[in-house]
């Protein structure tokens, strides 16, 4: 199966030679990878000479090419080329490619292409963000991965302005899509946010603050969600928050604050998921 594309990258992994050596294309050409391109894609970049490489090459090399930072305890699991730095104890498990910093704890889960810096516990989990936990609930006696699970991801950005901005998960600035599976999927969510305001020029000060928390329900892309505001203090008047969609099924968090006001925000986003 190819390698998609990562957001916000126009370049991919196209094959690795036999010296561990990763070649990229732009979907048309050869593309030689910078340091940023290549490690996003979950590679290592050799600054001696400006390679990307899946793997050191050995003459003694006796040991799956893809497995070589990973730590592997149980039967029947499963990582793709280009995992990295991962560690699995249970059974029938499944990493995908293109990722590192991963953990999985039970049976029958998955971690999605690309996805770094996730944990996933129980059976029958799905992890499609990064820096996700996951809890899996065994997909409806086995129905499917991802079928019945809750989850939790942190968003972070800033905003200046009072233009809706959606924040980046798990701090990626190249990702603001909560990615979703393309099946009938319902999300029951809980997404606690704090804004503090570090600077700028409006009305208030500097450590102005307001923490509150938007609850819905996502079909599609239908959301029913209302606010309530937990705590606050100075001049916060229209900040706010809340489940927006862009394109045809990408789901985002916006925070929306105030003209001439810097301010950082974090999100903690509960996900409580069913596929039917």
């Amino acid at each position: 199966m190819a390698t998609p594309y990562l957001n916000g990258y126009s370049v991919k992994p196209a094959s690795v030679d036999s010296l561990g050596i990763v070649s990229f294309t732009d979907g048309t050409n050869a593309v030689t990878p910078n340091q940023k391109q290549c490690e996003a894609y979950g590679y290592t970049y050799d600054r001696a000479s400006g390679t990307c490489k899946a793997f050191t090459y050995s003459t003694s090399l006796g040991k799956s090419l893809n497995n070589q930072s990973n730590y592997v305890r149980g039967a029947n699991n499963t990582t793709e080329t280009g995992t990295n730095n991962t560690h699995i104890m249970g059974e029938s498990n499944t990493v995908k490619g293109i990722s590192r910093n991963n953990i999985i704890v039970g049976s029958n889960n998955e971690i999605a292409n690309g996805v770094n810096n996730a944990v996933v516990f129980g059976n029958y989990g799905l992890a499609q963000r990064p820096g996700e936990v996951v809890i899996g609930g065994g997909g409806f006696s086995g129905a499917g991965k991802g079928y019945a699970q809750s989850s939790v991801i942190t968003l972070t950005g800033t905003t200046t302005d009072a233009t809706p901005t959606s924040l980046y998960v798990n701090g990626d600035s190249s990702n603001t899509i909560i990615a979703r599976s393309s099946l009938s999927s319902f999300q029951g969510f809980e997404a606690t946010v704090i804004g503090v305001r570090t600077g700028g020029i409006g009305d208030g000060n500097t450590n102005d603050r307001i923490c509150f928390r938007i609850e819905g329900l996502v079909y599609l892309i239908v959301v029913d969600q209302k606010k309530n505001t937990l705590g606050k203090f100075g001049l916060t008047a229209g900040w706010d928050g809340e489940i927006v969609f862009s394109g045809t099924n990408d789901m985002h968090f916006a925070v929306e604050g105030k003209a001439n006001v810097d301010i950082s925000w974090s999100c903690t986003l509960n996900l409580y998921e069913v596929i039917i």
